[in-house]
């Protein structure tokens, strides 16, 4: 993008190599119709998905599919990949000057895409807490694949940042039971926080109609299969990647007819798609996001320019979060 013949660059987070990942500058392309320039705010760090393309652990066979909507580059790398990004319209069309938006984007400072791509947020709906609207996205689309009904007994299994999604979303139905389930005892102040109930897997309560399985872990996926009633349903939130997993099916999956469901954002469940678009559940997800019991989600922050040593420390383990949010130089 040039500004009275001067080229004007933005910076992005690019995975480069296996673990290894650093900030890029690129010029810009200046808004044609239909088009804005928006000025990044906050972005935040999907710390399952992001952790797996900075192993470089997306298998080739998904590749194409895995790709985020304004991904540039390809798996393995160099690739830039992200997709919670808040930002403010600096420049396009009239309607949209100075407004405030989520986009599917990844890390980058400034960036320019079609507005049909942005989804405005409410005012009610801080700008920091805005990033968690494309998880509030994914866990709307498990809830509407599970049809979750009056009276039912439901667990989540695994409370980190999409289980924990899940159950603030289920926290409001009318059910008879829901259980956040979980190794880590911890997670039991975070599941007080969100006023759900908390337990081991160890002291889960079976027969439930509906688990939502969102460990990432081959043993959480055996006791969602263990919890699960005669004939019910585990949905499947959990992206292995490149890890093999091993099932007994010749127990409970077998034994009492159990099913395993995949749920994944990247199309709108089957229940709903013929009556909602991908822009309907954006919509949906910030206007949820008006309860501020999400700011629980948000467990860290840190300058955009300390991006590359924090995405090693939440790969390492040496920083725990459930959401990181990337805070950008000229942040309101």
């Amino acid at each position: 993008m040039t500004t009275s013949q001067n080229p004007v660059y933005a910076t992005a987070y690019w995975t480069t190599a296996r673990e290894h990942g650093e900030l890029r500058t690129q010029e810009l392309q200046a808004p044609g119709p239909g088009e804005a320039l928006v000025r990044a705010l906050y972005s935040g760090i999907s710390k399952g998905t992001e952790m797996v393309v900075h192993k470089g652990a997306v298998p080739p066979r998904v590749a194409e599919e895995m790709r985020a909507p304004h991904q540039e580059g390809n798996f393995p790398g160099p690739v830039k990949f992200g997709y919670l990004s808040v930002g403010v319209v600096e420049e396009g069309p009239e309607d949209w000057k100075g407004q405030r938006v989520f986009c599917l984007t990844p890390h980058q400072d400034r960036y320019v895409v079609p507005v049909t791509e942005l989804t405005r947020i409410t005012d009610a709906v801080p700008s920091r807490r805005a990033v968690l609207t494309g998880t509030v996205e994914t866990a709307v689309n498990a809830l509407w694949e599970a049809g979750p009904r009056l009276g039912d007994r439901v667990a989540v299994v695994g409370a980190g940042l999409v289980g924990g999604m899940v159950a603030t979303l289920l926290r409001t139905f009318p059910l008879a039971r829901l259980q956040l389930v979980d190794l880590d005892p911890g997670r039991k102040h975070f599941a007080d926080t969100l006023g759900v109930d908390f337990t081991h897997p160890d002291e889960a309560l079976a027969d439930c109609d509906i688990v939502f399985h969102c460990s990432a872990s081959q043993e959480g996926l055996e006791r969602s299969l263990q919890l699960v009633g005669d004939e019910g349903a585990v949905i499947e939130m959990s992206w292995y990647a490149n890890r093999e997993v091993t099932l007994p099916l010749g127990e409970d999956f077998h034994a009492r007819r159990l099913s395993i469901r995949a749920s994944q954002v990247g199309v709108v469940a089957r229940a709903r798609r013929h009556r909602r678009t991908n822009a309907d559940r954006l919509n949906l997800a910030v206007s949820l996001l008006e309860d501020p019991v999400f700011d629980v989600f948000l467990t860290g922050s840190s300058p955009f320019e300390e991006l590359p040593d924090v995405v090693q420390g939440l790969a390492h383990g040496t920083l725990d979060a459930l959401c990181h949010v990337i805070e950008y130089p000229d942040k309101d």
